[in-house]
């Protein structure tokens, strides 16, 4: 016998009109994404709520952020409540994004709303793919991020929350828990977030110093300011090193130099020190020496030795060039395995293996050989793509083991025979006729010598990024004689410049350069 019920009985028996506080958490990988999840949960649960918590992951690795999703609800009648497994727009009471552009993307997917939603995001920047692989600035704007939250939102909290982490000594999971407790958005007192803290059993000392930090910084100062273009921040010269050979490169800065000068020509110094040898860093002195005398004689007092300036920064850039050699020494470094363990969230008894894809070609092979024995080879096409034949593949390098250590450790040591190389004698060569088209310059056109400085910020990396910066470089000074002239000859050849950074493919820069030969 078949039973009948009414529907309108069966919805005032089985549907209920309670709403879920729900939650959005959006983190990349290492951010503690998933901790901060558990914690919102576990801190419910003991609160007497019922709470679920799911996870839908990015893409990959900083091309998406994992989304956590947290409904909870007050336990009733013993009842177990049907909750969400995916936030809808339009329904989430509380976003909070572990990095600002997450933050926009939030805004983007209509999880936030401005009759609803508490956003807490951190304004740190952690760049993604798209915007590391632009050949100029592909960073995206913080400020339109901003504007965007201020009008989605209902009440937005942000400040940098990976610093405040990092200052005290714990992760962003720790001090977002502490903005959001901070927010009130939750119905729970300070000591309920911290009891759950308590609970986790690692790290409790540390997680809830940041927690407590920005517990306060959301309460007293809720919002950072955020700017377009990020600051540069040079370290002042210091009155010592600790070391007499770098003592005596701070004392050349200090005597040879005006003030203006000193911080970039100190961070000139500790880059090409790094990258080779005090001994190196007093050649790169040397150089700017020589190019601020031509400025100082040319009046650059009176433009704030602005010559002198591009001549610290971008000397310095092209002496550090990136090489076979620089770029083993980085792999290979304790300070790059502690880096990676800690954003893996790897425990001390964990193994971590990294996988590195290189593809070396037999150009870099002969560029890392003695000058004599590099040309040998060249100059003999034959035996060069016969051996090119059984370099020029793609190898997948897992630095952690014995064998690759051991390979790209020796590979490093030849820092010392640097100097020797095929690959300096060019990049020396191609510095002196760099720097000598500026200096040729600096009598007839001060602005233009100066631009054609900065042009150096085109030629970057090894292998084809190198040789394609070093092709638009080639290209944007072949303009010169059609701008040496010009008293806009600065200003053309900062476009050209621009232009060249806008594609990897150079069409942008062909159409400009179109332009300057029209002029």
């Amino acid at each position: 016998m078949n039973e009948h019920v009414s529907i309108d009985a069966l919805r005032t028996e089985r549907l209920a009109t309670d709403k879920p506080l729900a939650i959005a958490v959006l983190a990349m990988g290492g951010q503690g994404g998933g901790v901060l999840a558990d914690w919102i949960v576990s801190m419910a649960e003991a609160q007497g709520w019922m709470a679920q918590t799911t996870s839908v992951p990015g893409v990959a690795q900083r091309t998406g952020a994992t989304i956590y999703y947290i409904e909870m609800l007050p336990e009733r009648d013993g009842r177990a409540p049907i909750f969400s497994l995916m936030p809808t727009p339009g329904d989430v009471d509380v976003v909070m994004a572990a990095e600002l552009m997450e933050a926009g993307r939030s805004v983007l997917r209509g999880l936030v709303t401005p009759d609803k939603t508490t956003l807490i995001a951190s304004t740190h920047r952690s760049f993604a793919v798209a915007e590391k692989q632009a050949p100029g600035d592909g960073i995206g704007n913080p400020e339109t991020v901003v504007e965007a939250t201020d009008f989605a939102a209902r009440r937005t909290i942000a400040f940098d929350m990976e610093t405040l982490a990092v200052r005290n000594g714990s992760v962003i999971s720790a001090s977002m828990f502490g903005a959001l407790a901070g927010s009130g958005a939750l119905p729970f007192p300070r000591e309920a977030f911290e009891a759950t803290i308590r609970a986790g059993g690692k790290g409790i000392e540390p997680s809830l110093k940041a927690f407590a930090a920005a517990f306060d910084r959301a309460r007293d100062k809720p919002r950072d300011s955020v700017s377009a273009k990020p600051v540069k921040r040079l370290d002042p010269l210091p009155a010592t090193a600790g070391h007499a050979d770098l003592d005596r490169l701070l004392a050349r800065i200090r005597s040879e130099f005006p003030e203006v000068l000193h911080a970039m020509l100190y961070a000139g110094v500790k880059k090409l020190t790094d990258f080779q040898d005090p001994a190196y860093a007093g050649e790169y002195l040397d150089r700017v020496a020589t190019l601020h005398s031509l400025d100082r004689a040319q009046g650059g007092a009176d433009k704030d030795f602005a010559f002198s300036q591009q001549a610290a920064k971008y000397v310095a850039v092209a002496m550090a060039y990136d090489d076979v050699i620089r770029v083993a020494d980085l792999k290979v470094r304790q300070s790059r395995f502690e880096r990676v363990r800690k954003e893996v969230g790897a425990k001390d008894d964990q193994i971590v293996y990294m996988t590195e894809y290189m593809h070396p070609r037999m150009e870099e092979v002969c560029g890392t050989l003695p000058k004599g024995l590099g040309l040998w080879i060249e100059n003999r096409p034959s035996l060069f793509n016969f051996l090119d034949r059984r370099i020029n593949k793609g190898r997948r390098v897992k630095t952690a083991t014995l064998f690759w250590f051991l390979g790209l450790y020796m590979v490093s040591a030849l820092r010392s025979r640097r100097r020797g190389t095929l690959r300096h004698s060019r990049e020396l060569e191609h510095m002196n006729v760099w720097l000598k088209a500026a200096t040729d310059l600096l009598p007839e056109n001060y602005d233009l010598a100066t631009e054609v400085l900065a042009t150096r910020r085109l030629v970057k990396g090894y292998s084809d990024t190198h040789s394609r910066g070093l092709s638009k470089f080639d290209r944007v000074l072949s303009a010169l004689p059609m701008l040496r002239n010009r008293e806009d000859g600065a200003d053309w050849l900062r476009r050209l410049k621009q232009a060249a950074l806008l594609d990897e493919g150079g069409v942008a820069l062909d159409g400009a350069l179109k332009t300057v030969a029209s002029l």
